[in-house]
């Protein structure tokens, strides 16, 4: 489990160091759109971390969650490569509203008793 934790932080630091790195031509990895949708990402993600250090999350539950958000993160990712680098604001509705879910079952998953 600790090697699957590992991994998943790994993933996340090498994804933000390449899209930091990466050159500014057609990838537009800062683009307005993508960075709203990747801060709020990140921000669920820090939200797992923390409900996992507070005991409120077991390890099974944060698991299924961040597995969630790497698919959206997959999407969002997939999306942009279509579009030049960019997301349309279709597509960020679609991931916002899929955020949403997830972000939903953090709070329910915080919030159960277990």
């Amino acid at each position: 489990m600790k090697r699957q934790l590992i991994a998943v932080f790994a993933l996340v630091f090498a994804f933000a160091l390449s899209a930091s790195a990466a050159p500014q031509g057609k990838w537009r990895a800062n683009h307005p759109r993508r960075a709203q949708v990747n801060r709020r990402l990140n921000r669920q993600n820090a939200r797992i971390r923390q409900g996992v250090k507070s005991g409120k999350l077991t390890k099974r539950q944060a698991r299924q969650l961040r597995r969630a958000d790497r698919r959206i993160r997959r999407e969002e990712r997939h999306d942009a490569a279509r579009n030049g680098g960019a997301i349309t604001k279709r597509q960020q509705a679609r991931i916002n509203r899929q955020e949403n879910r997830v972000s939903g079952r953090i709070y329910d998953d915080k919030h159960d008793g277990q």
